[in-house]
């Protein structure tokens, strides 16, 4: 077989198992017609004819140098993976032309497509490869064994120990591809994850929003307009309105929240009911710069805002000044909410100065969270609830809080020295989502984050059973072909897929434990067909569990996870580092010592 031939071979075997590989993706994942496969293998056959040529050439080279056919097939081997990297890298750039963060995963995809690809048809072609380089000129080879080594009776050279240590080195070289290539379907886990938590904020958003979405509270205030007299060059008096916003002087919320869990689907949702009680004052004083007299008084409104009409449960009604006022959607001005309720009170001047109290109940549902605005002199709130795995965040943490498994209670204390703003607000320019705190009731042992962090580990995983496994070949001189490798790293994978699906129907730690122990006996026991040794499935059994106890502690840790797993991982290294040391990596014989075997 000339090079061009065996060259061309390779180059179009690769072209056909990426164009098939195309069509897979495009049936299992993509919304591409099917022909999109063809213009996959004519893309790659035309993009890679300098692969072609260089086939060419390294084939010509290297079936002229003095090396074993098994180093002249492994040297193939990384040209093809050089050019198989090369051109992922270019093709993942190119695809993910949009910024770098989105460059790493067409990255990594693009490369291990064409690494397994080039594998694939060298693996196809491998009788080829060695029928090629045996054909070297026989007297060369003939001359080069006689410079090598003296035969008496004729026969020719053990090259046992040479052939032992290339197979080894050939072997090792795939099985490195091989985890490489193992970590392409972990991206696609990982995709996979995002998607059914995607879906699970749609069904968290559909049913939020026929209930009600997040509430933001703020006030009451009252809004209060007042004329403004402009005299312009020709001296006539023009009249401009404008408004202030007065705040209370002092604010008391009591809060009690009750939750529900409401089931759509698969997915449970967090809604709850809220009861507060407001009660507090207000003490203005009209500035000095404005007339007194210039304020419209009878157009004064009591205002209250709040982010969602639909959790309005009852109908807010506000004793001000000892008299009652049923607020109605609206509002005067968005110098604070968008959105909110207001309703006339009686103002006057003679009002001004004095001490005027109010009350409120507010009785609102809402999803997952509630935050208030602090817009008040001096104000306390007080939340309590019987939900156990609250999330105090915004602005402010509380100042007290009590957190055990019958609820919490929590309560927030301000003054007029903790606000950038006085309790007469001319111009508002304060953003409220930099000033609102509460408290967001979340859903504890997310699944979907924890499996996420669990494929994280996966190339723990994937690399030290495959390594586990080629070392005991090699011990035992059993060895495991590349597809049983494939079926390992793809029992290895389906841990994931079967954790995320458990996961949505039982607690996240007994998925675990189930997807882990059907994994480990499945290896396990494909060990033990293999191997035919008990013991040795029991190793690999114990050091699977090894390994999912490992990472089941590393998932539960926050703060020390970087730190434990570390040192789990040193560890780990130290004992495969110290099993692999009696190897006989070259398969040379063993020395004879002269102690045993004196000189003569």
């Amino acid at each position: 077989m000339k090079p061009l031939t065996l060259a061309s071979r390779i180059w179009f075997l690769t072209s056909i198992v990426f164009g098939t590989g195309w069509v897979l993706y495009t049936i299992i994942y993509s919304t591409l017609p099917l022909w999109s496969g063809l213009v996959a293998t004519a893309c790659s056959l035309t993009a890679s004819l300098p692969v072609l040529i260089i086939l060419v050439i390294a084939l010509t080279v290297i079936k002229k140098v003095r090396i074993s056919s098994q180093q002249k097939t492994l040297s193939i081997i990384l040209i093809c993976a050089a050019c198989s990297i090369i051109y992922g890298f270019i093709g993942g750039i190119f695809i993910g032309y949009s910024g770098y963060d989105k460059k790493i995963l067409p990255i990594a995809i693009s490369i291990g497509a064409l690494l397994l690809s080039s594998l694939i048809a060298i693996a196809i072609s491998l009788n080829k490869l060695a029928l090629f380089f045996s054909n070297t000129n026989q007297s060369t080879l003939k001359k080069y064994n006689k410079m090598e080594t003296t035969i008496h009776d004729g026969t020719e050279p053990d090259a046992g120990p040479s052939s032992r240590s290339n197979k080894i080195l050939i072997k090792s070289v795939i099985t490195g591809a091989l985890i490489l290539v193992m970590l392409i379907p972990t991206i696609f886990i990982s995709n996979l994850v995002q998607e059914r938590q995607a879906r699970q904020g749609e069904v968290v958003n559909e049913v939020s929003d026929r209930w009600a979405q997040r509430q933001v509270l703020t006030g009451p205030y009252i809004y209060l307009p007042f004329k403004v007299l402009n005299i312009g060059e020709d001296k006539k008096v023009t009249e401009e309105l404008n408004h202030l916003i007065i705040i209370p002087d002092n604010l008391d919320v009591n809060g009690q929240i009750s939750h529900e869990l409401r089931l759509r689907s698969i997915y449970k949702v967090l809604l709850y009911r809220a009861t507060l009680r407001n009660t507090g004052n207000f003490e203005f004083r009209i500035p000095k710069e404005i007339d007194s007299n210039l304020v419209q008084w009878q157009d004064a409104k009591i205002c209250y805002g709040l982010s969602d009409f639909k959790g309005i449960e009852e109908r807010l009604v506000i004793n001000f000044n000892g008299s009652d006022y049923e607020l109605s959607p609206g509002l005067p001005s968005n110098d604070i909410n968008d959105k909110g309720l207001s309703a006339l009170i009686p103002l006057a001047i003679t009002d001004e100065g004095k001490k005027i109290s109010f009350n409120i109940n507010v009785k609102i549902k809402g999803s997952e969270q509630l935050h208030f605005v602090p817009l008040s002199g001096d104000s306390r709130f007080t939340l309590k609830s019987g939900w156990a795995n609250p999330s105090f965040d915004g602005s402010t943490l509380p100042s007290v809080r009590t957190i055990n498994d019958s609820g919490f209670t929590a309560m927030w204390n301000f003054n007029k020295a903790n606000l950038p703003f006085g309790s007469i607000l001319k111009d508002f320019k304060y953003d409220q989502s930099s000033l609102a705190f509460g408290v967001t009731m979340i859903q504890p042992a997310d699944g979907y984050a924890k499996t996420n962090r669990c494929i994280k580990y996966a190339i723990l995983f994937i690399g030290l059973t495959f390594s586990l496994f080629f070392i005991i070949e090699l011990m035992q001189k059993k060895p495991v072909h590349p597809v049983q490798y494939i079926l390992i790293g793809l029992a290895l994978i389906i841990f994931y897929t079967l954790l995320l699906s458990i996961s949505e129907f039982v607690a996240f730690d007994i998925s675990y434990l189930i997807a882990a122990i059907a994994t480990i006996l499945l290896i396990s026991l494909y060990a033990y067909g293999h191997f035919r040794s008990s013991k040795t499935a029991g190793i690999f059994g114990g050091v699977l569990t090894l390994l999912y106890s490992f990472t089941f502690v590393l998932i539960r840790l926050e703060d020390t996870a970087l730190l434990i797993g570390s040192i789990g991982l040193f560890i780990i290294l130290a004992i495969a580092m110290y099993a692999s040391r009696k190897i006989n990596w070259y398969g040379k014989p063993q020395s004879i010592t002269s102690e045993k075997y004196p000189i003569v």
